[in-house]
């Protein structure tokens, strides 16, 4: 295929019997890999009619800051399937992550990225690796929260939630199941953040009981990272939560060999979006060299959602057939004594091999089936929730936290009485260490004698009292307990 060409030209209706799926075009290299995917995905018989959208960095220009217009959203929620290209968003403050933003309004939850290797065709350690990475994609610190509160402190609030742990644990062991894995793996760091990672960590525990066949374990995320790393081989599926999983998946995509050859599959009730993990790459725009790989392979993730296996089953072998042909992209190429072809060219050699099966590699054979359902938090019992205290942030410039503590405690009202003083999470008083540096924001806890119930009219009463002897509190935390659990983490001697 001659270049210059519109890559709107290869968009395809296939028959009167076609699922509709919605494709972007993206940014940078977008609409050249979508151009070469595209093709292949024609050519093998894909039974898809093609609707294209404008999202990404023209959208943003025209003044739109989420990166995507209300007839694209349309579009979108009609066809409930995405075929995405990687965008750019424009540097600068004012500008939200489209991916972020489509994956969150779009109720996406579980971000599916399989890395397997392509040795010897793609140099790598691990030759033998082949890790799922299913991550939350809803929650966590991804939630966007944050706030300066000081002249010292920023702060971005985790949110984790029980059912959002539930739905994205449960989807990961039923993924197991249906694709014959063996061993599920939680990642958390549940040893420091004990409630929101511990959280997650004790879905993991309550749900994998439920399925006995499968083999589980738990590490975290720092061990787990770097032996995912050095030993991929003692994982199978891994499970994690948002931050986590956006990390450690790129790790694992980069120890196969490459970050530009592995898919994404984002997936939720009401929808379903496809894209290559590996970023829209703008100084290699417009000169044939990218390669398609990472896009076309998330196009044969979406055919076996569409329930076409036969044709992601072609697809996905004649690619690794091209691999041990020896025709690569100029990213694969170097190192190697291979001449590197363009994109479109990579795109003709899969498929003039359609209907051939790897030699060297191991053929795939997609079964066909229903799209994974999406499981359902199961229903909880409503817990007795009682406020015991609260947590009151305070901003002052005092590096004496003694003198600090008087104030407050000067200015405490009943029931409550201050108990605790830390800065940034150390305790400082009582009896803090005089080595511990210090910022400008303060956590003073105050808490109600045993026996005592509190309302959050005490509270506010507190708050005044508060602002009344001049304390400059920026943020505020109830304390409670669930049937008699401390709902917050406990400070020393608590």
């Amino acid at each position: 295929m001659s270049a210059p060409f519109d890559p709107a030209d290869t968009l395809f209706t296939a028959g009167p019997g076609a699922t509709p799926v919605t494709v972007a075009f993206g940014d940078g290299i977008g609409p050249e890999i979508m151009a070469a995917s595209l093709r292949v995905l024609k050519a093998a018989g894909a039974e898809i009619a093609c609707e294209p959208i404008t999202i990404g960095e023209a959208v943003y220009r025209s003044g739109e800051t989420s990166g995507i217009p209300a007839a694209a959203w349309e579009t979108i929620r009609r066809n409930e399937v995405l075929f995405k290209a990687p965008i750019t968003t424009p540097q600068g403050g004012g500008y939200k992550s489209l991916n972020v933003t489509m994956r969150k309004a779009l109720g996406l939850f579980a971000n599916v990225r399989p890395c397997s290797a392509y040795a010897p065709f793609v140099p790598t350690l691990h030759p033998t690796m082949d890790v799922v990475i299913v991550r939350e994609n809803e929650e966590d610190l991804y939630a966007g929260i944050e706030h300066r509160q000081t002249d010292d402190v920023v702060q971005c609030l985790k949110l984790i939630t029980r059912p959002g742990c539930e739905r994205i644990v449960r989807y990961a062991f039923e993924y197991a199941r249906a694709n014959g894995r063996r061993k599920v793996t939680a990642f958390t760091k549940d040893n420091i953040m004990k409630l929101t990672d511990g959280l997650f960590r004790r879905v993991f525990e309550e749900i994998a009981p439920d399925y006995p066949e499968i083999e589980t374990d738990h590490w975290i995320i720092d061990i787990g990272a770097a032996k995912l790393a050095a030993q991929p081989d003692l994982f199978d599926v891994i499970v994690t939560p948002n931050l986590y999983g956006d990390i450690v998946s790129d790790i694992a995509a980069e120890v196969t060999g490459s970050v530009g050859l592995a898919p994404s599959a984002n997936i939720g009730p009401h929808g379903a979006m496809f894209e290559a993990i590996h970023g829209s790459a703008p100084t290699i725009a417009g000169q044939d060299v990218a390669n398609p790989s990472g896009l076309l392979l998330a196009g044969v993730m979406m055919l076996v959602h569409l329930g076409q296996a036969e044709v992601a089953t072609r697809i996905h072998n004649a690619w690794k057939r091209t691999l041990e042909d020896g025709i690569v992209t100029a990213d694969l190429a170097r190192g190697r004594e291979v001449a590197p072809v363009g994109t479109q060219a990579f795109a003709d050699a899969v498929i003039a091999r359609l209907g051939e099966a790897p030699r060297t590699l191991a053929p795939v054979a997609y079964q066909a089936g229903a799209p994974l359902g999406v499981p359902q938090a199961a229903p909880r019992k409503k817990q007795a929730k009682a406020l015991v205290g609260v947590d009151v942030f305070v901003h002052d410039d005092t590096t004496d936290p003694d003198t600090l503590a008087a104030r407050l405690q000067g200015a405490a009202v009943a029931p409550f009485a201050l108990t605790l003083l830390t800065n940034r999470g150390v305790k400082v008083w009582p009896q803090g260490l005089p080595e511990t540096s210090l910022v400008d924001h303060w956590r003073a806890r105050f808490k109600a004698p045993e026996g005592a119930t509190p309302a959050n009219a005490d509270v506010a009463a507190l708050l005044a009292a508060l602002a009344a002897a001049g304390v400059d509190f920026v943020k505020t935390e109830q304390l409670y307990t669930f049937d008699g659990v401390a709902g917050y983490s406990l400070g020393q001697g608590e």
